[in-house]
């Protein structure tokens, strides 16, 4: 049988590069590993950690096509991220002026959580651990 020890990092293609870095660094917090600019794909490579973990690789291409984003399309739902507090990191979108979901409880769990979208629509929740 197969053994993985971990996801690795998670890939995002941006269509406004400047946007999207400021709202992973400035507004999730996330720290740059490097930055790169293939000039022969006209693409930046922003790699991104949290907490000393590598997590996020963002990409921008010219004119990247549009994916088709519902609630319940084929594909990643979503990415979450863990928070101790739910309703503080809500409170630090809206102030930075990023719109989120009232707070919900998860029926299994108890624990709360809230989804929001980066600056391409990307569907990223916040889900509260101890």
């Amino acid at each position: 049988m197969l053994q993985l020890n971990s996801v690795h990092h998670i890939a995002i293609i941006c269509s406004d590069y400047e946007r999207s870095k400021h709202f992973y660094t400035e507004i999730l917090g996330l720290k740059i590993i490097r930055e790169v600019f293939r000039a022969e794909r006209d693409s930046y490579k922003l790699d991104l950690e949290l907490n000393g973990q590598y997590i996020i690789e963002l990409f921008s291409f010219p004119n990247p096509p549009a994916r088709p984003s519902r609630p319940e399309a084929l594909g990643l739902r979503h990415l979450a991220f863990a928070v101790s507090d739910v309703a503080t990191a809500k409170t630090a979108l809206e102030t930075a002026g990023i719109d989120a979901e009232p707070i919900r409880i998860d029926a299994h769990t108890g624990r709360r959580f809230t989804f929001f979208s980066d600056p391409d629509g990307l569907p990223l929740e916040f889900y509260e651990e101890d």
